[in-house]
């Protein structure tokens, strides 16, 4: 081992190249830099060896040198740290020497909420310009929701964390926060400040507060947290530009916890140090904002989705609609075979519930939610998760006779060529395969919402059987479904006019289950969707 640290102190230049690109593309080059110089030490002819060997060597932990290790370990990933600002003259140019000096590759991004007190000239004359830091200054002053919203939409690594403009958070605890992420292991870190690490010791009734809003925000989200007040947390890029952030002030941390929550990411807490300051010092936070925040867990918890897509705020609530996804399954738990592919699996709503069968395919067009499918059922042995767009895929792909069966739930209205799809899920099945359809029901309930959530048509019974046997299939049996959704679909979306279903409603009517089981008893003639189970000839 003592010979590799050796070698590696020899490549140390492109090192230190590497640790000042801020474009992938940059670190990308730097790297191959970095396996040619490995070539050359080491005496390895194939440039793969050298990758290989560098690679082993970003996972050791036993390199004496940690600055070393750490730029190694993140020698492709950037990270992005957002410092919202207001009225912090005194502190911001020593919170920025302490976040430069952190060794990670990083950009700064700073958000200027225009403040009064001469911050914003002092970015001015000694701050822009820096290498890897950008300034960007709000018109009004909004609030720090705003200005993370704003540093958030700005941010180009891979990583972002957010940064307090004061001194209270230490940015020397960045290594153990990014490890989580860099290790595989989490998709979100929050930094706790009551969980072993050093603190000043200031407020009881700030501590009393802390403990009595992170319980409020556990209850309603179903996490264990110990500090969802925390200004240190850590999101992957791509999550945090996924959420749609309305609180202007200090809702943004209730809020950001109550959506995180909805996205069945993986999230981690790490303990933090933490250097409070006074009033006298600065502190901005009161009692009032303690209160808002009570207002902005119940609200983000039960009234708001985590994205503003119509279609993803409609899924997220149906998750939490056990009950009502139950039922779906019992009605067609009969006609399901032990190797089947779920077209549109979503968030995973209705997955869960084949987990039994041989194989399981869970496949749908959005990478959010291969992303969240891949995170739930990826690591079972029975099941594969695969990106398959309804509209174009191969049916080749599945060849060989292993599927018996294709689950497409709330798929097919959304597909313009809805024969051609159909005629490619016919070839991907093998003979004597079913297809289980569950489609929307009634031209005459075409309303806002369908238009919202991209549904090209609703279905009569006449028109559905005909399509599919125009596709080829055989039509086992067709029947209405969800008597009782009728009259919520014509009140949200005819009447009100509104274009996605409200998580409170969605829950009441999960509580009448009860009342399911009297359509299956009566046979209504009408319902809000159909369901159809359709077979492939055998010959």
């Amino acid at each position: 081992m003592a010979q590799i640290c050796g070698q590696i102190t020899q490549i140390l230049p492109a090192l230190n190249r590497r640790a000042t690109c801020t474009s992938l593309s940059g670190r990308r080059e730097a790297i191959g830099d970095i396996c040619e110089s490995i070539c050359e030490i080491c005496g390895f002819r194939d440039f793969a060896v050298a990758l290989a060997w560098f690679m082993a060597t970003l996972s050791s932990a036993t390199c004496p040198s940690e600055t070393v290790s750490n730029r190694l370990y993140r020698a492709m990933a950037l990270l992005t740290v957002v410092i919202p600002v207001y009225n912090e003259r005194t502190t911001i140019l020593e919170l920025l020497r302490r976040v430069e000096e952190v060794d990670v590759d990083k950009e700064i991004v700073l958000v200027d909420d225009s403040s009064t007190d001469g911050t914003g000239d002092i970015l001015r004359t000694k701050v822009e310009g820096r290498p890897g830091v950008r300034v960007i200054y709000q018109e009004k002053n909004q609030g720090k929701g705003a200005a993370l919203a704003r540093g958030f939409k700005e941010a180009a690594g891979d990583l972002v964390i957010i940064q307090d403009a004061d001194l209270e958070y230490d940015p020397r605890d960045y290594p153990k926060l990014l490890a989580p992420i860099v290790d595989g292991e989490a998709d979100v870190v929050y930094g706790s400040r009551f969980t072993g690490s050093p603190r000043r010791v200031l407020y009881f009734w700030h501590t009393v507060g802390n403990s009595l809003l992170t319980l409020f925000s556990n209850m309603m989200t179903n996490l264990n947290l110990t500090d969802m007040e925390t200004c240190y947390k850590v999101f992957r890029r791509e999550i945090i530009q996924s959420i749609h952030v309305q609180s202007k002030r200090f809702g943004f941390e209730p809020e950001i916890t109550a959506k995180i929550a909805k996205m069945k990411v993986r999230i981690y807490e790490v303990p933090i140090s933490y250097h409070g300051r006074s009033y006298e010092e600065g502190k901005k936070i009161t009692w009032k904002d303690g209160l808002s925040a009570l207002w902005h867990i119940v609200r983000f918890s039960l009234f708001s989705s985590a994205s503003p897509d119509p279609g993803a705020k409609n899924l997220e609530a149906l998750e939490k609609a056990t009950r009502f996804n139950r039922w779906i399954f019992e009605r067609i738990q009969q006609d399901t075979g032990n190797r089947l592919l779920e077209v549109g699996s979503g968030r995973g709503n209705l997955t869960r519930y084949f987990l039994k069968k041989d194989l399981v395919i869970a496949s749908d067009v959005d990478p959010d939610h291969l992303q969240i499918l891949k995170r739930q059922f990826g690591p079972l042995p029975n099941c594969r998760v695969e990106e398959l767009d309804l509209e174009s895929f191969d049916p080749a792909r599945f060849a060989g006779g292993q599927l018996d069966t294709v689950i497409c739930l709330n798929v097919l209205e959304h597909i313009k060529d809805d024969l051609g799809a159909l005629q490619r899920l016919r070839d991907a099945l093998q003979p004597g395969g079913k297809l289980i359809l569950l489609v929307p029901s009634h031209p005459s309930l075409y309303c806002s919402l369908d238009s919202a959530i991209g549904h090209h048509r609703r279905y009569t019974r006449k028109t559905l059987a005909a399509r599919v046997q125009e596709a080829g299939f055989r039509m086992v049996r067709h029947e209405s479904f969800n008597f009782l959704g009728i009259f919520g679909w014509f009140l949200n979306g005819k009447i009100f006019r509104r274009t996605s279903l409200s998580p409170i409603q969605v829950r009441l009517y999960d509580r009448l289950l009860f009342l399911f089981k009297f359509e299956r008893l009566l046979r209504f003639p009408v319902g809000l969707s159909l369901i159809a189970v359709c077979e492939k000839p055998a010959s």
